[in-house]
């Protein structure tokens, strides 16, 4: 069955680094296209990135781009989110998910990341 699992998630003071991954499974990782979204405490789910099959393309929200990083290694079915010059305002669950070059269809369970001094 499909799998997805994030981690790299914690606890980070402003200005720090954090990177995420996402171990996919019980799909064809290189055919789809992959996606971060995440959820802050109280508010909707945000996209954050979106990467191509074959990792050519990429594309980020205005309020991550310049500080965040999106990354796959299809040979060892993963994905990636490179998180520099974080803000309190990133704080949130990270999800990855799978999908067409559009939307997502299946997610993950989600990572925790808080930034606090």
């Amino acid at each position: 069955q499909v799998q997805l699992v994030e981690s790299g998630g914690g606890l980070v003071q402003p200005g720090g680094s954090l990177r995420l991954s996402c171990a996919a499974s019980g799909f064809t990782f290189s055919s789809y296209w992959m996606y971060w979204v995440r959820q802050a405490p109280g508010k909707g789910l945000e996209w954050v990135s979106t990467i191509s099959t074959g990792g050519g393309s990429t594309y980020y929200a205005d309020s991550v781009k310049g500080r965040f990083t999106i990354s796959r290694d299809n040979a060892k079915n993963t994905l990636y989110l490179q998180m520099n010059s974080l803000k309190s305002e990133d704080t949130a669950v990270y999800y990855c998910a799978k999908g067409d070059r559009v939307y997502p269809d299946y997610w993950g369970q989600g990572t925790q990341v808080t930034v606090s001094s």
